[in-house]
């Protein structure tokens, strides 16, 4: 898991973090004759959820059996994490528009919205504990809840060093 480990965090400082970093800090940019941003940053998530795929499957240690009933929960499961991530992408490009002049108004809506990711993540975790418990034994559900773990902690810290203060 260690080398994993590092893996992610420089596959994350490569690519994930760079693109949120420079939303949360850089003024709106005129519209490039390229590829949009948003299609940009689509792509890096594309990449993203491959290899943290890749990384599931590499540190679960499933049988065939198992891992024929657990894929379908995983993507059921990413695709519901996918919202919520959604949703932080969002809260972190508005702040990163506007952390110069955020109001008291502005940054309490930016808590609560905070919050309110939070607390839904948790409840999502806590819905699918029982779905992952029926494709897997307890060992294995704890292994992946870990892992899961391990990669919201290692992007977390990567994209906090990307989002300056108010």
């Amino acid at each position: 898991m260690k080398s994993c480990t590092r893996w992610l965090t420089l596959f994350c400082a490569l690519t994930l973090m760079p693109a949120v970093s420079i939303a949360a800090q850089a003024p709106p940019a005129a519209p490039a004759a390229t590829a949009a941003p948003a299609d940009n940053m689509n792509l890096v998530r594309e990449k993203l959820r491959a290899d943290k795929k890749l990384l599931v499957a590499e540190n679960m240690r499933l049988t065939e059996a198992e891992a024929a009933a657990f894929w379908p929960v995983y993507d059921a499961f990413q695709a519901d994490l996918g919202k919520l991530s959604d949703n932080a992408v969002t809260l972190v490009t508005y702040y990163g528009n506007n952390y110069r002049s955020m109001s008291d108004t502005a940054a309490t809506r930016m808590l609560d919205q905070f919050i309110a990711i939070e607390r839904d993540r948790a409840a999502l975790l806590q819905s699918y504990r029982p779905k992952f418990g029926a494709v897997l034994p307890p060992l294995k559900v704890a292994r992946y809840y870990q892992i899961e773990n391990k990669i919201r902690a290692i992007l977390n810290y990567e994209l906090a060093k990307g989002i300056p203060l108010m």
